[in-house]
């Protein structure tokens, strides 16, 4: 008898150890291509025409439409834009490169402690912005539907909007301009003494909070998804925030080829608040060393 339960006993320990080595190795890859739309007719004024906004929208599209990778294993992942080369002539090289000054680099998140990091570089100097997840309140909706082979449910919640997130950034709404306009010369000519050009984010705005809408599978049992999401009982296949839709069309699920999933280290530490103030005191620097748009400038 004491034999039998012994035997029974080394049994249940190797299903709890080979339970224990298949949860550790559990892994996947998810894509993610991702779009942002622009409503360029609120941009420019009278001063551009409707083939300019055209061929400005064209030359983002590179920027507002992007493939991610998601590799992800219990805990952790790694998110990071699939590299793609640019069409010989297209100037692509350069525009991206600018603007890889406003977007994140490879970003790596830990659920169970709360961390998350991203590289960034901007204008030549590296960064690694460490902060903590976001907290988000998630409400569990009743409607599903399917997105690939994968039963997905609803869930909405509303989060604060990072103040220097360029793709939710869109022109101020200047409701009040043709009162400005019909100011008397005297407070016209005080008034241009306050030079509001000298703001480098006067002409701009980013809401303060947006609406996000997921769609998520318990079928994949991690609590993660692209970007910072994070938080639902099942990896996020889809999200709707704001401008911005990031939809998953590929999955691996425990690939032959183990994944890496590394802790980013190059760059200077910074938390995202000491990072945006970096980029508003360097875009301001700039604004100064040219002069400012407009300064100086009288009808």
């Amino acid at each position: 008898m004491k034999k039998l339960v012994s035997t029974f006993s080394s049994i249940v320990l190797l299903l709890f150890l080979s339970l224990n080595a298949n949860a550790q190795d559990f892994q996947g890859q998810a894509i993610y291509q991702t779009k942002t739309s622009v409503d360029m007719s609120s941009w420019g004024g009278g001063q551009m025409s409707e083939q300019q906004k055209r061929q400005i929208a064209e030359r983002m599209k590179s920027m507002l439409e992007k493939t991610y990778v998601l590799n992800f294993n219990r805990s952790e992942s790694t998110y990071k834009e699939e590299e793609k080369l640019d069409t010989p002539g297209s100037g692509g090289g350069r525009w991206r490169g600018m603007m890889s000054s406003f977007t994140g680099g490879p970003q790596y998140k830990d659920v169970k402690s709360g961390v998350i990091l991203q590289e960034q570089e901007f204008f030549g100097k590296e960064f690694l912005v460490r902060d903590s997840l976001p907290k988000l309140e998630w409400k569990l909706e009743n409607e599903t539907k399917q997105i690939g082979q994968y039963t997905c449910f609803k869930a909405t919640t509303t989060k604060p909007v990072d103040e220097m997130d360029f793709m939710s950034m869109r022109r101020r709404n200047r409701g009040d301009d043709k009162k400005d306009e019909e100011k008397k010369e005297g407070e016209e000519t005080a008034d241009s003494t306050k030079t509001a050009s000298d703001d480098p984010f006067d002409d701009v705005e980013v809401p303060k909070f947006v609406v996000v809408t997921a769609w998520y599978t318990p079928q994949i049992p991690v609590s993660t998804g692209p970007g910072e999401y994070h938080g639902l009982p099942g990896l996020i296949l889809e999200v709707t925030a704001d401008r911005t839709v990031m939809l998953c069309t590929k999955i691996i699920m425990n690939p032959n080829k183990k994944l890496e999933i590394e802790k980013p280290e190059k760059g200077e530490i910074v938390t995202r608040d000491e990072y945006n103030q970096i980029m508003k005191d360097k875009i301001q620097e700039m604004r100064e060393m040219y002069g400012g748009r407009g300064r100086g400038r009288r009808n």
